[in-house]
């Protein structure tokens, strides 16, 4: 007997919230926009701002003020001393740079500081991490880059998948790294560029009228967009850690998505052929009804990564804790646009006739639930 949380009778009206999981979505998303306006931009990471990152452990507790007074000699530009774990004996030091010629002696200079001020307390540097402003800008582009190709193959896989379009997929994905390349070559920054890129691949999926590619963007774009503000209104720094993690709840989030355009192909499918206008349900009865049959696998799924997720958040200490916490905020965001923005897209730019019309090959469709649990 297959695992359910849900009777096979349940029967939410999904669809009929949707405009109280727009206003949701734009809450937060005007929230992070404002908190990444009052902090004059995302706080990004070593890793993208470029600087150095030193992870210190004291023997004994030791209060923030006395880390920074000791290091006070060394002349550390931007320091900032941020206490970390549970205690008072590890701290994350950063600064923008280092005095010139003295980056290879980094370590000797924090040492002999720390030993001198703190004679009683031994310091132990366990971490030490340098990257210069031009490695660190090209590390941004790249992720901002890695971002938008992930978004794209998945823009010429649901195209395909869902609405027999390989060709025109394959066309638009290269148009739109034509794009890219164009606005690099003109002297455009890449995020710039990227930026525009995600604009026009929604108003070609929408011109096109890829509906299923163009639900599955807008929610994917939702989902990175939101665990952006959302980590930027909890102050965290954008780093390697944090895209790994995006890219990682793109790919879940995708998943999720799958399952329920799976469902609402199959139940499409399954209206007769035949069947008079007044037989034909809507298309909101049949997103209403595909949903509502993945739903106890979508609880299932979800519940059982936040279960991970929170282990890893609670326990994997601090260098994995803004992973974790990227991944929980994520799931639960990619959840939630899997079932309030991805199917609704569907229902905003098509009528059921429209989708059945693309429906006509189911032999070249898998099962439902052949890719994932249903």
């Amino acid at each position: 007997m297959a695992l359910t949380l849900l009777k096979k009778t349940t029967n939410i009206n999904f669809v009929g919230m949707r405009r109280y999981a727009y206003a949701l979505s734009v809450l937060i998303l005007v929230l992070g926009v404002a908190a990444v306006v009052w902090h004059g931009g995302l706080r990004y990471g070593v890793d993208f701002a470029g600087g150095v990152m030193v992870q210190v452990q004291f023997e004994k507790g030791v209060p923030d003020q006395e880390v920074k007074t000791a290091l006070a000699d060394i002349k550390l530009p931007g320091l900032t001393v941020q206490r970390i774990g549970d205690g008072e004996r590890d701290y994350m030091l950063r600064f923008s740079a280092v005095a010139e010629g003295s980056s290879e002696n980094l370590r000797a200079d924090l040492d002999t500081a720390l030993s001198q001020r703190l004679p009683d307390n031994q310091a132990t540097i366990q971490r030490l991490d340098m990257v210069g402003p031009k490695v660190g800008a090209d590390l941004r582009n790249m992720a901002v880059e890695a971002l938008f190709y992930s978004v794209l193959l998945i823009t010429v896989y649901i195209s395909g998948r869902f609405e027999h379009s390989w060709f025109v997929a394959g066309v638009l994905a290269a148009v739109l790294w034509a794009v890219v390349y164009a606005a690099g070559w003109i002297g455009i920054g890449r995020m710039w560029g990227v930026a525009v890129a995600m604009i026009v691949t929604v108003v070609m999926t929408w011109k096109l009228k890829l509906n299923f590619a163009m639900g599955a963007i807008v929610s994917l774009l939702h989902d990175v967009f939101l665990t952006l503000g959302m980590l930027t209104l909890l102050n965290r720094e954008i780093d390697l850690n944090i895209i790994a993690a995006l890219l990682t709840l793109v790919g879940y989030s995708l998943n999720d998505t799958i399952i329920v355009f799976d469902r609402i192909r199959e139940n499409l499918r399954n209206i007769p052929a035949k069947a008079s206008e007044a037989d034909v349900p809507s298309m909101g009865t049949i997103i209403n009804l595909s949903i509502n049959q993945t739903l106890s696998r979508t609880l299932l799924t979800s519940g059982t990564t936040l279960v991970a997720c929170l282990s890893l958040y609670l326990l994997g200490g601090s260098v994995i804790h803004d992973f974790a916490l990227t991944i929980l905020l994520g799931v639960i965001i990619g959840t939630y646009s899997s079932i309030f923005v991805a199917s609704p897209i569907l229902l905003a730019f098509g009528d059921v006739n429209q989708y059945r019309q693309s429906q006509r090959k189911p032999e070249s469709y898998e099962r439902p639930g052949e890719h994932g649990i249903v």
